[in-house]
């Protein structure tokens, strides 16, 4: 049986799929935990030994890998003004896969220059100015960035104007020049940033994860795990020339390190007489919240959600709450069945990671009163008419309430102004799909869309 092997190194668990293409199908699914600390091939041939346990006549024709191990892809942006060429850096990292660890405005400064280093990120996006306009403050950072230690490839996405200045300063450094990510006020242009970013991905940080062991195995790590999913919730959204996809959908991706929120829509204000604030948002959209994953982070989530809200979503007691706090910290790969108790703490976790990652991910409207009446604001994306939610991920995939989970996501009437979906269709990636179909999609994307609509199972719908 000839297949092409699909593998996501993710920070927790090692995932393959395998794909039969001439009958459209998932031969089988397995997962192993990913072994990053010693040696990365440990968890991926204990993952395959279980796939070919089942399925012992499989023949790998080709094969395919994306990973967020070890942290995932690390990024620092820094720009000009926070709400302009700021979040147009951080926008165009989020769209490649990246983890933002900080957004830098303005002048770096010495203690920021300090905690650049202190976050050793794996590349730097450095923006600043539309074309033609500012070019102090680039050139600034530049020179602050020069005088740093960090390794880090910088990837420079400012002012045309003074590109080849920055790249002087820079001479020293391995660095990478496209297109500016605001040419013009108002105006983004990320995908030369997020196709760069990819490339360094590609020629560096997989050696840097220590996935070069892996590499001569595989046609080659195409992207990280983040930009699969969105690919694939991109493909499942708008299809091919030769098949529909679903329409506008939200994917919900809980992990143990972040919460993943992807969209594909347009989200313009759905009633009339709404303004528009802030900058365009980008048809498919990711944002990443590092703060309300329920392993690695779940200290941060307790800490940014509350141990009330826990405690009331949980039905747990404090002391309950705190000592399988510590448990997962030893234990971030425990799954069970048999744990009922903690079965409940691992549904307050994810409940109130997807409840708080939608709710940022999603824009919001305001009320402004003008001595000519009321006017109403919008920033972010109108997501309340989008009809189609998926929930992926293993604490998602894993839980017995994930219907209750999933729920997070939709419409809050206790939060009138935050513009999620009023109601829909909820479905789920019961085989942990989604990256691996983004990763088949580079090639095979007829085939990758059509396995998407039979294995995506429709759990919920909310009227």
């Amino acid at each position: 049986m000839e297949a092409v092997l699909l593998i996501d190194f993710g920070s927790t668990y090692t995932k393959v799929a395998a794909v039969d293409l001439e009958n459209k199908a998932i031969i089988g699914t397995s997962k192993a935990f990913t072994t990053i600390e010693s040696d990365i091939c440990e968890g991926l041939n204990n993952a395959l030994d279980k796939l070919k346990s089942q399925h012992k006549d499989l023949s790998i024709k080709e094969m395919f890998a994306c990973s967020s191990a070890a942290g995932g892809l690390r990024m620092v942006a820094i720009g000009l003004v926070p709400d302009l060429t700021a979040e147009a850096a951080k926008r165009a990292a989020l769209s490649a896969g990246a983890k933002v660890m900080k957004v830098f405005s303005y002048e770096l400064n010495e203690s920021e220059a300090e905690e650049i280093e202190n976050i050793r990120p794996d590349i730097i996006l450095l923006t600043g100015g539309t074309d033609g306009g500012n070019k102090e403050v680039i050139l600034h950072n530049a020179k602050i960035l020069a005088s740093l230690d960090t390794k880090a490839p910088i990837i420079i996405a400012g002012n045309k104007s003074v590109q080849e200045k920055v790249a002087d300063i820079l001479s020293e450094k391995e660095i990478t020049i496209c297109e500016n990510v605001m040419p013009e006020l108002d105006v983004l242009n990320i995908e030369s940033a997020r196709l760069a970013i990819r490339e360094v991905f590609l020629r560096r940080i997989v050696y840097a994860k220590g996935l070069s062991k892996v590499k001569d195995l595989i046609e080659g790590i195409i992207m990280p795990t983040p930009s699969a999913v969105l690919a694939a919730a991109k493909l499942l959204g708008e299809g091919t020339k030769k098949e529909k996809g679903i329409g506008d959908l939200i994917v919900v991706d809980v992990g143990g390190a972040t919460t993943d929120i992807h969209s594909v829509a347009e989200g313009l204000p759905s009633k009339g007489g709404v303004l528009l604030k802030g900058l365009p948002e980008p048809f498919v959209k990711r944002t990443v919240e590092g703060d309300l994953g329920v392993r690695y982070s779940a200290d941060a989530l307790v800490c940014t959600c509350g141990i009330d809200e826990l405690l009331n979503k949980a039905e747990l007691s404090e002391d309950q709450i705190n000592e399988y706090q510590q448990f997962i910290k030893a234990n971030p790969g425990y799954i069970t069945d048999s744990d009922e108790i903690f079965g409940k703490f691992d549904f307050g976790l994810a409940s109130l990671a997807v409840k708080n990652a939608t709710k940022r991910h999603v824009g919001t409207i305001e009320t402004h009163y003008t001595p000519f009446g009321a006017t109403y604001v919008q920033t972010g994306k109108d997501l309340t008419t989008v009809r189609n939610i998926i929930g992926t991920g293993g604490p998602i995939i894993n839980c017995k309430r994930a219907k209750e989970v999933l729920k997070e996501s939709l419409f809050d009437p206790l939060e009138p102004t935050v513009l999620k979906p009023m109601r829909g269709k909820i479905f789920i990636d019961s085989k942990y799909i989604f990256a691996a179909m983004g990763l088949l999609a580079v090639k095979y994307p007829d085939i990758a869309l059509s396995i998407m609509k039979n294995e995506i199972k429709l759990i919920l719908k909310v009227d």
